[in-house]
């Protein structure tokens, strides 16, 4: 952890139990938002004007937090800094967002929230392909990286090509919960809906390798994260102007509507976002990572009692697969990022030492090699879902 925990206490309370509060709070803020998500497509909100609305609230929320806290670390504004924001926006808000809508509408929050468990496992693949991170085979923590990224591939195919028997499903559904209702119900089709989510979580790791790179240059992650989410309203609204032209679909019909709107974007974009900042900054990426798994296991209970979800045997074990894959590329980049700090006092290097302590895995975060020393890890800043909310969604 970043730190001890001991010397900061809030109502009494150490900093290290703070954490843990704030992250299990967390899981269930985004676990709330797969569901509210879905709530909104069962009641017919257009999948091009939620995100539209989500993240115009995010953005109101993010710009005067990122005005006045980064006057002095926000670099000028060039061209080429406006080009990489829209397509940080491109693929971190609108694929990312898009796949993610399109996915939920297919399939159920359950087996969204348990995919998204893969995108470190992607971000790593991602990284290695592009040499930002280096595989080492002939190390323990390299064999565990490519082993848990393998495992997650393995999950995510089992989820799309295998549905199974039905394991467990709500008394009383009568066929009709919101599970078969999202996989055999109408248009809806349950493979490509798993598609659509392998989909969202290449677009969110994409995203997350993309941004690497951009915070280097420009070192203000709320005006970064600012600038893209205007760009992503802004190629929303464009989409929208071809593809929903009808004045009702932006309107609000009932109160249960306007609440998801709220819900997705105050909590899942805007608080959500501030908690796990302050979670990455004191706990480490790899301690944020570590609770993702809990989110699926929340969304599962939730799902089933307000949607009367069901629960397949395919479901069941890529999730399984997933989950442990996930702690695997965390177990190997918490040993990588050891032995990186080891090797540093060994060899009496104070700023490989300190670059160790800043290097990590999970949830997003990679690293990038230079020579023999690791660079600074570049961790999600929205879920999305997902984006983010801007994802974990």
């Amino acid at each position: 952890m970043a730190d001890s925990g001991e010397g900061r206490r809030v109502c009494g309370m150490p900093e290290k139990a703070q954490l843990h509060v704030a992250m299990l709070l967390l899981q269930f803020g985004y676990a709330g938002f797969h569901v509210v998500s879905r709530l909104a497509l069962n009641m017919g909100i257009s999948k091009l004007v939620f995100p539209v609305y989500r993240n115009i609230i995010a953005l109101c929320l993010l710009v005067p937090f990122a005005y006045f806290l980064e006057k002095k670390d926000r670099p000028q504004l060039t061209l080429n800094f406006v080009v990489q924001f829209f397509l940080l926006a491109l693929c971190g808000i609108t694929a990312n967002q898009g796949f993610y809508l399109l996915g939920l509408d297919n399939t159920s929050p359950t087996f969204a929230s348990a995919i998204q468990n893969s995108v470190p496992a992607i971000t790593f693949a991602m990284a290695a392909a592009l040499r930002i991170e280096k595989v080492r085979l002939d190390r323990r923590d390299g064999v565990a990286k490519v082993a848990g990224t393998l495992a997650c591939v393995a999950g995510a195919s089992v989820i799309t090509l295998y549905k199974g028997p039905t394991i467990f499903g709500p008394s009383g559904s009568g066929g009709g919960g919101g599970l078969e209702l999202a996989a055999v119900g109408g248009d809806k089709n349950w493979t490509l809906g798993c598609v659509y989510l392998i989909g969202h979580c290449l677009s969110w790791s994409g995203w997350l390798v993309l941004q690497a790179p951009v915070l280097k240059k420009y070192p203000a992650r709320l005006s970064v994260t600012s600038y893209t989410c205007f760009f992503g309203v802004i190629q929303f609204l464009v989409i929208a102007a071809f593809m929903e032209r009808d004045a009702e679909a932006w309107k609000f019909h009932s109160g249960s509507e306007l609440f998801t709107i709220l819900y997705a974007g105050f909590i899942a974009s805007g608080v959500a976002f501030a908690v796990q900042i302050w979670c990455i900054d004191r706990g480490g990426p790899v301690f944020v990572a570590v609770y993702q798994p809990v989110q699926t296991l929340v969304v599962a209970i939730m799902a089933s009692l307000t949607l009367g979800e069901k629960f397949y045997l395919g479901g069941i074990i890529g999730a399984v697969l997933i989950v442990a894959g996930l702690y695997l590329v965390l177990w190997g980049k918490s040993e990588e990022r050891a032995r990186v700090a080891r090797d540093a006092v060994s060899g009496g290097d104070r700023e490989g030492l300190l670059v160790a302590a800043a290097a990590g895995g999970g949830g997003g975060g990679i690293v990038r090699s230079a020579g023999n020393k690791a660079a600074s890890a570049a961790t999600q800043p929205l879920l999305l879902p997902s984006s983010t909310p801007t994802d974990n969604v």
